[in-house]
């Protein structure tokens, strides 16, 4: 069920349910961040109705800076203004930032240890008929590798907007993630949002522990709910673990849901090498092993088509969750009954 104490939007499984840009969320909170401080700024390289920053120029037009079609000098200009105790808002494509101006963000960003937010638009599959040259699967990979950079991937309008307000109040280097098509709006004004916690989304009725764990990032959150429901409609105990800040992980979270359920699945619109299934394997290789299926990209480029077409050739979507869910249920339960079969043969032995 959903889980009451995150007051998600009550419609989120009506077909009719709003559809929002986190471009436009991301918008809003900069206006935001800027009517709180002063020293908040904004940068884009020849993309500032696509990113989402136009609100943004028109309210604070001296506090924003076109640097054109220039990714490399975006960030370094970011990066300057930042040292001068600017909060900077450097805005482009993700296939562009990071991906062309990545040595820059490591060394005057990272290195210098200087407060650059860095949004970068478009990514995933969710780019749709752009195509693999415009579809950003590595982003998360290049941002997470990278000391000192906070990683965000918010799953709605809501939380791009929460995200960016709570970025600016921060001194850390900070990316955030956003796709390019509208997603349904799953959170409210009133769910829970911090930088570096992740948030139970849906959790089994009545107390029971969850036979599986649903552990997901960014847009894809829809289907993930989706197939948690089905799951739940079909006697199965669910819950939903929304990882909005991939880098610093919320390990805690992680770990517990990890000892709850037994068995994991993540879910993202990214490659999976480096992206959140990396992230959650790592930290449970380290502190509680358990079957983990990864859904996400596996090692392809991207393609032409609409954003649904492409979410389900690649196995993004609602069913291929599901299954994937029944898979690691099955799995885990034969893991069980093979460890009870050993244990009572040393017993006998």
């Amino acid at each position: 069920m959903i889980d009451p104490e995150t007051k998600l939007n009550p419609d989120v499984f009506d077909e009719k349910c709003e559809l929002k840009s986190m471009r436009l969320g991301f918008g809003e909170g900069l206006v935001k961040a800027a009517e709180l401080n002063r020293q908040v700024v904004g940068l884009c390289a020849d993309l500032m109705e696509s990113t989402g920053m136009e609100s943004f120029k028109n309210r604070f037009p001296d506090r924003f800076i076109e640097v054109g079609v220039a990714e490399q000098n975006l960030v370094t200009v970011a990066s300057g203004m930042a040292a001068m105790g600017k909060i900077t808002f450097a805005a482009s494509y993700a296939i562009f930032s990071p991906g062309r101006n990545w040595e820059q963000i490591r060394t005057t960003i990272c290195y210098n240890n200087v407060p650059v937010k860095l949004i970068g638009t478009h990514g995933g599959v969710n780019v749709g008929p752009d195509g693999g040259s415009h579809q950003a699967l590595e982003d998360i990979a290049l941002m997470r590798v990278l000391p000192r950079m906070v990683v965000i991937s918010p799953c709605d309008f809501y939380e791009a907007k929460k995200a960016v307000i709570a970025a600016a109040k921060t001194k850390d280097p900070t990316y955030i993630r956003l796709p390019r098509e509208k997603s349904v709006v799953i959170t409210t004004e009133d769910t829970p949002f911090k930088i570096g916690k992740g948030t139970i989304l849906f959790k089994p009725k009545d107390g029971k522990k969850a036979d599986i764990g649903l552990v997901a990032t960014g847009s894809l959150m829809i289907e993930v709910l989706k197939a948690a429901k089905r799951l739940e409609d079909g006697g199965k105990s669910v819950t939903v673990l929304n990882i909005s800040t991939i880098k610093p992980l919320d390990k805690e979270a992680v770990i517990s849901l990890a000892r709850e359920a037994g068995a994991l699945v993540t879910i993202e619109d990214h490659e999976i090498a480096g992206g959140l299934g990396s992230a959650i394997s790592e930290c449970l290789a380290e502190h509680f092993p358990v079957p983990i299926e990864f859904i996400g990209i596996k090692d392809v480029f991207g393609q032409s088509g609409t954003s649904e077409e492409l979410i389900k050739h690649y196995g993004l979507d609602a069913d291929s969750i599901y299954e994937a869910a029944k898979r690691m249920m099955m799995r885990r339960s034969h893991s069980h009954s093979e460890k009870q079969g050993s244990i009572r043969i040393k017993h006998e032995y």
